[in-house]
């Protein structure tokens, strides 16, 4: 399993690195208002447009500028998601491993951003490459790699809720089947 893990990893990171190089090749960036490019509609409701910025900090353009702070950090969560899966490997079931991989490729796909950021220069690459507009909410632009990190961690904290109270419910009815036994 942890193998079919990666490899989904793999080819979501390549997903989101082949729609950040058609944006870039295709749309000029956008440095003052955020221009629409190309927009999806449901009849006349436009859902979302294809933009191009970019990002230097985290999610709301939170930490701008601290790009060494959200490499270093991006790596140290990775190396936990990992350890993670790996310590765990026999007792994670599938929509645990899938969430980790969803957050583990989002991670990644930004990360690589960043570090040829770091690695190119800030005049080439400025940061992250975000290009999803919602039309309908006012809301920050974003990118696959933010939908993976997001989705992962929603289907993550559902599954460790659902773990827990499958965990607590087990615990209560060996409680109450010793507290039976006891009275026999």
């Amino acid at each position: 399993m942890l193998i079919l893990c990666f490899v989904l990893i793999a080819a979501l990171v390549a997903c989101d690195q082949l729609i950040k190089l058609y944006i870039v090749r295709n749309f000029a960036e956008c440095r003052g208002a955020v221009v629409s490019y190309r927009t999806f509609s449901i009849g006349d409701f436009d859902v979302f447009s294809l933009t191009h910025i970019r990002n230097n900090g985290a999610g709301w353009s939170i930490l701008g500028g601290q790009t060494v702070f959200l490499t270093v950090f991006t790596v140290i969560v990775l190396a936990a998601v990992f350890v993670y899966m790996f310590v765990r490997r026999k007792k994670i079931g599938k929509a645990e491993y899938i969430s980790l991989c969803l957050i583990s490729a989002g991670g990644i796909g930004n990360l690589i951003d960043r570090v040829r950021m770091l690695v190119e220069g800030t005049d080439v690459f400025r940061g992250v490459i975000d290009y999803i507009k919602l039309d309908f909410i006012d809301y920050p632009v974003f990118n696959f790699a933010d939908c993976c990190v997001v989705v992962g961690a929603i289907l993550f904290c559902i599954m460790m809720l659902f773990g827990e109270a499958k965990t607590s419910k087990a615990k209560k009815a060996a409680k109450k089947a010793e507290e039976e036994n006891e009275q026999v």
